[in-house]
């Protein structure tokens, strides 16, 4: 099947090379849909052959799998050795691999918060090592890093929180270590967004979840798609170190606007006439 792009020419990425990890499900499959619209190979990264197959086979021919699991260091470099050997280069990945569960802050397992980390933050780290020491060539290449907002936390998601932040920190001190090599690194801090994931929840709660976005939605997957593929084209090297945050306003109001407290009973809410 092939797809095309609503905003990006279709040669935008012609002749270049992305690996998307997790890119068989989700927020990962809609971006390798988008790049492989732009014109670029992708490759989509995972440990479940068959969901990314049936992805691949849906996305384009351009659009090929490469089986592994991000959290062990040998096979990282499995996986990047596949795509330089299939492509002959690498020049952007999508660390989009990740994962959480909800559980209040106080009822976190020391079980749990290792498995979070050791996903979030270790399996970006080594994916990232892999692409700059054995994928991306002498003309550098570029590392986009899914992260979280809002920033300053919520409730049930205290473990992804702080590995997200450590993705982000990351990166920053990557982006400047790695100038001198053409290496990009940003970090995509997202929202609420709907998902499928999040498609299994009742309906009364995913209206919950969306009251919470200012902007009164939840994200959808092409939007997210088209940030990914905006930061893979030339664009994106500007804005190596940078944390670009997609959702909604969120990052900087978490709640509904206006707030109940502050409307009067019009629903308007109330402002100071200015002195002459």
């Amino acid at each position: 099947m092939s797809h095309s792009s609503q905003i990006f020419a279709p040669g935008v990425l012609g002749g270049r090379v992305v690996l998307v990890t997790g890119g068989g499900t989700n927020l990962g499959r809609q971006a390798a849909i988008e790049l492989h619209a732009a014109g670029a190979s992708v490759v989509i990264a995972g440990r479940r052959a068959e969901i990314l197959e049936e992805a691949a086979a849906a996305i384009g021919e351009r659009c090929t799998v490469a089986v592994g699991d991000i959290r062990e260091p040998g096979s990282a470099a499995a996986i990047v050795d596949v795509v330089r050997a299939r492509h002959g280069r690498l020049d952007t990945l999508v660390n989009n691999a990740g994962g959480q569960y909800l559980v209040p802050a106080e009822d976190l397992s020391a079980k749990g918060w290792a498995a979070v980390w050791r996903l979030n933050v270790e399996g970006t780290r080594t994916m990232t090592l892999a692409a700059a020491e054995r994928g991306f060539g002498e003309d550098g290449g570029t590392v986009l890093n899914v992260t979280v907002s809002p920033h300053g936390g919520y409730p049930t998601m205290a473990h992804t929180g702080a590995a997200r932040a450590a993705v982000e920190a990351m990166g920053r001190e990557q982006a400047v270590a790695w100038a001198s090599r053409g290496i990009v690194v940003v970090s995509i801090a997202i929202g609420r967004f709907a998902t499928e994931s999040l498609r299994k929840y009742p309906e009364i709660f995913q209206r919950g979840i969306a009251a919470t976005v200012p902007l009164q939605r939840l994200g959808t997957l092409d939007e997210f798609a088209w940030l990914v593929t905006l930061l893979a084209t030339p664009m994106g090297r500007e804005l190596s170190g940078s944390t670009v945050t997609l959702d909604g306003s969120l990052d900087n109001f978490e709640g509904a606007w206006p707030r109940p407290s502050m409307v009067d009973e019009s629903g308007n809410v109330p402002a100071e006439e200015r002195r002459p």
